[in-house]
Formats: structure tokens, sequence, C-alpha cells
């Protein structure tokens, strides 16, 4: 099969070298340098199994920025553009994707094209209706920053939002590309698959939001957070995992896809997803009090990533905090190797780490790090199993 894959990111890094082994996929992206990467068999994001398998693997995968060299061939044209949360008209800004379809059906009759990007409940029938055609599907991706490549590999399950015969087609190549055996495939409605990724990740955000809300009981009343936390979730219908706290959730996908379900809850009753978008914010109003009965007199950043192996902080919790703290008479510094630049929003950055331990009297991490166990005690952490 030809493959087209719109973007070059996680979700379009990880789909290419997935299907890179048995089709020829080629990569369409806006950016120079991230064609070039691609086309040096580099990857564009932070995957220890998407360098591996561009350096190891006979794949099949180029990338240009020529639209037209991308779709003319393809059989199928995938969409993985970022649709960021728009505050004031409360929806996803789908201007990529929505352009991407519109020049996709100018050049290309044949082809089915694959919604993998995030959008709003509805917005692939819009599409369909208005380009007049059922050859454009939605499948939700369910991945890991740093481990998206694992995830396609062995899929919790795929789904398919689109009934044209080229979708279960899509499906069976998304199955056969898979590692694991047995995957569960769905086919759904559009509607419903738009439904599904949204719900599935509110679902993840109130589970973070909850345990985080159980440590800050936990810390107020002085109690042992870890002991509730396991003894909470011997109960098999809770279950272990995801229960690690944290100082909120963060990242790309929760965050908005949260406000974006509650934006669709707008004429119907709910109390929970409004709860689940809320909460995270108190979370982050409860960490920043504590870090200030601290009274340290400079605060160091160990990190604006929100978890091992990502290279990716939009809507990172630990930014939210600084915007609290900063508001008061401290000093704040900063280690984040992934910044070349001196300062990040009028904060110095200290990338030579022994100096930036040397210069905190407070430490703040997400994630508990190797690197700062010599300095565990002035660190602030809400890591209490050592996991994402």
């Amino acid at each position: 099969m030809n493959i087209t894959v719109v973007g070059s990111g996680y979700v379009g890094m990880s789909l290419a070298v997935l299907l890179g082994e048995n089709n020829k996929v080629t990569i369409l992206d806006i950016d120079q340098v991230r064609v070039d990467k691609v086309n040096s068999a580099v990857s564009t994001v932070s995957d220890e199994l998407i360098e591996l398998s561009l350096k190891e693997q006979n794949l099949s995968v180029r990338a240009t920025l020529c639209t037209t060299a991308a779709f003319d061939n393809s059989d199928y044209v995938v969409i993985a553009t970022p649709t960021d949360y728009d505050e004031t008209s409360h929806r996803f800004d789908t201007e990529s994707v929505d352009s991407t379809v519109a020049k996709v059906m100018e050049i290309n009759s044949h082809c089915l094209i694959v919604i993998k990007s995030t959008i709003p409940v509805g917005h692939t029938d819009a599409l369909r209706k208005k380009h007049k055609t059922n050859r454009i599907i939605f499948s939700p991706e369910f991945l890991r920053e740093g481990q998206a490549l694992y995830d396609n590999l062995y899929p919790s399950r795929i789904i398919i939002g689109g009934e044209c015969k080229q979708s279960k087609t899509f499906g069976r190549l998304l199955v056969d590309a898979a590692k694991k055996r047995c995957v569960d495939l769905l086919f759904v409605g559009s509607r419903e698959a738009e439904s599904i990724k949204l719900f599935s990740n509110t679902y993840l955000a109130m589970r973070v939001s909850f345990f985080n809300e159980l440590d800050s009981y936990a810390l107020s009343n002085n109690l042992d957070a870890k002991s509730i936390i396991e003894g909470v979730c011997l109960d098999e219908r809770i279950g272990k995992g995801y229960n690690n706290p944290s100082l909120g959730y963060g990242g790309y996908c929760l965050p908005k896809d949260t406000k974006q379900l509650l934006a669709n809850y707008e004429y119907v009753p709910q109390n929970l997803i409004k709860a689940v978008v809320l909460s995270n914010q108190t979370r982050k109003d409860f960490i920043a009090s504590e870090i200030l009965k601290c009274n340290p007199s400079v605060i160091g950043v160990f990190r604006l990533v929100m978890k091992v192996g990502s290279d990716n902080f939009r809507s990172s919790a630990i930014i939210g905090i600084l915007n609290i703290l900063k508001a008061h008479d401290i000093k704040i510094i900063i280690y984040e190797p992934l910044l070349s630049h001196s300062t990040f929003d009028g904060l110095k950055i200290i990338n030579e780490l022994e100096t930036f331990k040397n210069a905190s009297d407070l430490i703040i991490t997400n994630r508990m790090s190797s690197e700062l166990e010599d300095v565990r005690e002035k660190c602030f952490s809400r890591d209490i199993f050592g996991d994402n």
C-alpha cells in the first residue's frame, strides 16, 4: 500500500514506522528540519523504539514538504496534525485537519482519509457532508509519549469510526502490523469513535485527579499516602496502576480532551466531567501552597517535562504551578536540558546540574530521578511509586 502520514509528531512517527515495514510510507510535514531528520533515519520525537527501528529496520519511510507528491498516489492518507483547544470558542482548532482534508480531496479521488487527530464529536460527519464523500473516517490513537510505537505494536484496542469498505481494510492493516495477537478491532460510527477518544482520556484524567486528591488529603492530615493507595488498590474493581500522585495531569492530551468533552456537554446535565477539569487546577493551587509553606528563598525546578522519556512540556502541570509561584517574591531557577536558551518565561535556566542543585534551597520535581538522589532531602515531589 502507498500510505501518506500528515504530521511527524508522536502519532505520525509511530504510525509511519509501524506501517513502513510492509508498505510504502510518505510523511508530509511543513518543517524542513523534521523532513531532513526523517530522511536521515532520525526520529523527530523522543521514543527509543522508534529511534531503534529507524536505525536497524529496512523501512520504506521518507518525508517531503510537497503536498502533491505526498497525496497523488496514496491509498490511505492518515492525518496526525495537532488540534489545540481554543479557550475562546470552547472547541478544538481543527484548521490543520480541515485544510488537509480539502487538499487531499482536490488531489486524490480514490484514497481513504483517516483522521487520527483528536476532534470534536460530530466533526468527521460534518467533513463528509461538506465534501460529499464517505471516504473520511476517524480512528483514535491511545498512545503514551515516549512509548508511542510500543503502544501501536501492542495496542489495547483498535477503533475504526467509519463504515465504507476501505475502512475495514485499514483496520486489518493496523492489526496485521501489530505484534500483539488477538487485538480487539472495533468498527463503530465516527461519532462513537470520537466519543471513545474523549471519554477514554477523561476517565484517565479522572483517575489521576482521584489519587491526587487522596494525596492532598493525606498531606493535609499527616497520613501515609502510599499505604492508603496500596490498600485502596488491592480491590480488584479498582486495581493497581495509574495511581501514582503527581503535581497534576498535564501533557498534550488530557488537559485539552477533558475541556473538549466538557464543552460537548453544553446541553447535557453533568457534574463529574466539570469536576475533573476543575480538580486539576485545585491540585496545582494546593501543591503551590505546600511549596510556599517550606519558605524557600530559591526554588529549583527539575525538568519542565511531565514524565520520564518525554520531550514535551506543553500544558505541563509544573508550568501552571510556576505561574502561581511567580506571583510571590521568590527566586526561581530551572533545569531543563531540552532548552538551549538562558531563560524560560522570564526565569533563569541553569543547565549545569551540579550548579543547579547547589543553588536551590528546594527542588520541585514531578517524578524523582536518580540524578537527584544526593539531594533527595531538599526535593519536593509527590512521586510515591517511582513510575510515570
